[in-house]
């Protein structure tokens, strides 16, 4: 059946032949016995009108039909002959009458016209297209109309259809809940819906003017292309991907996009249908999945305790480093083994086999610990005295997945490693909590105080020139002093307050529950009377005094981090108001900060201007006394005196940043001093500290190869100071980094080592030359029996490690003794030489040489 402009014509073509044919039959009939019209063969007329596939009918100027032809039969089973010289609107039903009253009415005021509609007799329906055509006498009067009928009432039903269609279509892609859009072969939206509107902030008008390359991020544009070329070409029928389009306001709309082509019966692309759903919260939550499960394994490659875990057959899926150094299996050879063969217990006493307690705890759906003495048998056969405990691991819904162990050590090893802990978690010279504990105590306090609806508060106290008090009674007596001020203090306070020993000469003190703002106050001004009460034998012309400041949640503070530094900086306030009193932070207060930016600011043009320089202390050989190498050590100083002390400037400068830029002109100048000393027949090994920042800047190899290669140094003579947290934090990564730098001729070594646990169940994984034992212990190892057993076991087990031991902070003769005693090869500090620029280092070796 012909539909459209096609079907129409043809529709047309028949009706104007019928019509033809029905003027004949009108003429012939209306001759009325006149002899000089012509004759028309009735038997012809019969045969055309009656058997022609349209309704023909012929209606007079009084609407009564005068002739309709046997397809009316056909269509409604109705005798024709019963409608001649009927009226029109008694032949048909109202509704088609009136549907056809205006074009009939049109063609009897002498208009040819159309008509499409219904036709409808009883319950029989037909829908038509009508052609009328007006029918003149001889003298030209319109005396009726020719109607012909064409029968489209199936194109009408499938017009209807895809009329309906095309509606549920506009309905479905306008309301769908997900961006929809049509796209122009060449990438313009030919039309898009409201939800890919809201989804990037555009309006209709707005993206129908836009090439979906135009809102592309740019780095995903590329596989866009390629992908989008692949339809053109239809090497593609469809594709899914997952890209990121840019926002009206600029950020990223992470989509998983469905594309799929339309083509017409040419087999030409007319046209591309993509569905576009938003999942920018889903790679939200598989960020922060994905940093969690970073900062998991970072966590457990960090702790003490071995960890194991394993599914629920008791096959192993992953150890800790701490688990790989107590069984003797890498992570990699274990996964996938039998829980007994990685991890063998037996009875310390007897030797025969313990039960797992994995089994039980994932049959059981419950923790369960060892009972009695338990040994861990080594993959290489010795044992390790052990406590542990197992769980059961649960999905969402609490079935069991697996099980976890965890044990640790128990041995002398782990009771000195658990005394070295709280030797970094407390202050060898007055027994007060240190600053490694403060964050998370303030943390604590803070959160117990805001669940509670309650405050508490933080006093900053710095002592007022104590460096003459040490001037006055030298190291000794000053370090008496601190003592006497820290036990004064402490008997200040009540139960749950604490002391903390910050820094040096700085204290803080934690109230963690104040009822009333005032109380911190009150408590300042007892402890500056407690200080001004402390004798000082033999410098009666000095007082010890203090500045305290104060900062209380959540008047003052809104975190725990802002309750320190808001102390600090009323603290800060008071030493410019003229110290020995107290102040309570206030908004004003914004001179700390503004010093902060100042220094920060002055310090990035000193780097510009080359205003640094670096000073160098020496480390002699413990044995002989003999200079063998220098540390190198930055300074910030006009005419000799700082501008800023290091321990001013270093920590604004891993706060801005600044710190691997600082890091690498420290290792650029060190590497050319080498060089000039070697020219000058001074091969003097230097030592350099690296960041953590800086180590792990993604140039810092780079910048550390073409140092060496521009100053021509060789094995040897450049060795590179690491803390312990920057060796063990980046896992497998590091390790292979250390090793480069190794193979490079590079020698490593452990700065402030005995500051973490891990560090002796690590030792053994990570390329280091030397341990560098921290300040800390070297202060008290004449003084603090249990300091000086942990320095020798220290120095002993670098040296059945096949380490070199560096002390550093060697400020008396007995400390020097006592650690080449202990068997360190090396030795720094005030005791030996200060830090000096690098001429007079020079002067010295000559010096020595001579």
């Amino acid at each position: 059946m012909q539909t459209g402009a096609g079907g129409r014509m043809m529709q047309r073509t028949v009706g104007e032949r019928s019509l033809r044919a029905a003027k004949m039959t009108t003429a012939m009939q209306s001759t009325d016995g006149d002899e000089s019209a012509p004759v028309f063969p009735p038997e012809l007329a019969g045969h055309v009108l009656q058997n022609a596939s349209v309704l023909i009918a012929c209606i007079d100027s009084e609407l009564r039909f005068r002739y309709v032809n046997e397809t009316y039969r056909r269509w409604f089973g109705v005798d024709p002959a019963q409608l001649v010289g009927r009226r029109v609107n008694e032949a048909l039903d109202v509704q088609s009458y009136l549907g056809a009253r205006a074009a009939l009415l049109q063609a009897l005021g002498g208009q040819p016209t159309h008509y499409e509609g219904e036709l409808a007799w009883g319950s029989l329906r037909r829908y038509v297209h009508g052609h009328f055509q007006p029918d003149p006498d001889a003298a030209g009067r319109v005396r009726g109309v020719i109607a012909v009928f064409t029968d489209i009432t199936e194109r009408h039903a499938l017009e209807l259809q895809l009329r309906e269609s095309e509606q549920r279509f506009s309905q479905a892609f306008q309301h769908a809940l997900i961006g929809m859009a049509l796209i122009h072969p060449g990438g313009q939206f030919m039309r898009v819906n409201a939800a890919l509107c809201a989804m990037l902030g555009y309006t209709e008008q707005e993206l129908l003017a836009r090439n979906w390359r135009d809102i592309t991020h740019p780095d995903d544009l590329a596989g866009s292309e390629a992908l989008a070329q692949q339809l053109v070409d239809g090497s593609r029928e469809a594709y899914h991907t997952e890209k990121r389009y840019l926002h009206r306001d600029g950020r990223s709309v992470y989509v998983q996009l469905s594309v799929s082509q339309v083509r017409n019966d040419a087999g030409q692309l007319r046209y591309v249908v993509a569905q576009v759903q938003d999942v920018s919260q889903r790679r939200h939550f598989e960020d922060t999945l994905l940093r969690e499960r970073q900062l998991a394994e970072a966590t457990l490659s960090s702790i003490g305790d071995a960890v194991l875990t394993t599914d629920p057959g008791l096959h192993v899926t992953s150890l800790n480093p701490i688990a790989e150094a107590m069984t003797g299996w890498s992570a990699s050879e274990a996964k996938g083994r039998r829980m007994d063969e990685v991890f063998r217990l037996r009875d310390s006493d007897s030797g025969a086999e313990v039960a797992n307690p994995l089994r039980e705890a994932i049959r059981r759906n419950a923790i369960v610990s060892l009972s009695g003495k338990v040994v861990l048998a080594h993959r290489n056969g010795f044992e390790t005295p052990i406590e542990d405990s197992a769980a059961p691991i649960h999905d969402q819904a609490g079935n069991v997945i697996g099980g976890v162990l965890v044990c640790h050590d128990v041995s002398e090893n782990r009771a000195l490693a658990l005394k070295m802990i709280h030797l970094t978690q407390h202050d060898t010279l007055t027994g007060l909590p240190n600053r490694n504990l403060l964050p998370v105590r303030i943390e604590q306090a803070v959160h117990r105080a805001a669940l509670h609806d309650r405050r508490c508060a933080l006093l900053y106290l710095d002592m007022d020139h104590f460096r003459r008090i040490n001037e006055a009674l030298g190291y000794e007596g000053g370090d008496q002093v601190m003592q006497a001020v820290a036990q004064s203090l402490r008997e200040t306070l009540r139960e749950d307050e604490t002391l903390y020993r910050y820094h040096g000469d700085e204290f803080v003190l934690l109230l963690p529950r104040v009822d009333d703002a005032s109380e911190a106050s009150v408590l300042a001004e007892r402890l500056l009377r407690r200080c001004a009460h402390i004798a000082l034998p033999g410098a009666a012309s000095l007082q010890v005094g203090a500045s305290v400041g104060i900062s209380v949640f959540p008047d003052d503070a809104d975190s725990a981090d802002a309750l320190l530094r808001h102390a600090g900086t009323a603290m800060y306030e008071m030493k410019v108001a003229g110290r020995g009193g107290w102040r309570r932070y206030s908004a004003a207060m914004s001179e700390r900060a503004a010093t902060l930016r100042n220094i920060e600011g002055a310090l990035r043009d000193a780097l510009a201007n080359e205003a640094l320089a670096l000073h160098y202390q020496p480390m002699v050989d413990a044995r002989s006394g003999r200079i063998v190498g220098a540390e190198a050590l930055l300074r910030w100083q006009v005419d000799g005196r700082d501008v800023f002390a290091p321990d001013q400037f270093i920590p604004v400068a891993e706060d801005s940043g600044l710190i691997a830029e600082l890091g690498e002109w420290v290792l650029r100048h060190a590497c050319v001093q080498s060089r000039q000393w070697r020219q000058r027949g001074h091969a003097l090994p230097i030592s350099v500290n690296v960041s953590p920042l800086q180590f792990r800047h993604e140039r810092f190899f780079a910048q550390l190869d073409a140092q060496l290669n521009a100053c021509g140094i060789g094995p040897g003579q450049l060795e590179l100071e690491l803390t312990e947290r920057t060796v063990m934090a980046g896992g497998e990564g590091t390790a292979r980094l250390l090793q480069r730098i190794r193979q490079r001729g590079v020698q490593l070594s452990l700065d402030d080592f005995g500051t973490g646990y891990c560090s002796l169940s690590y030792l053994k994984h990570f390329p280091v030359d030397a341990l560098k034992i921290d300040r800390s212990f070297v202060h008290d190892v004449t003084a603090d029996s249990d300091t000086a057993a942990i320095t020798r076991a220290i120095v002993a087990m670098a040296r059945s490690l096949g380490k070199s031991v560096i002390a550093e902070g060697v400020e008396t003769a007995a400390q020097a003794d006592f650690l080449r005693e202990a068997g360190c090869t090396l030795l720094q500090g005030y005791h030996f030489g200060a830090p000096m620029p690098a001429a007079a280092l020079e002067r010295w070796l000559a010096a020595t040489a001579a």
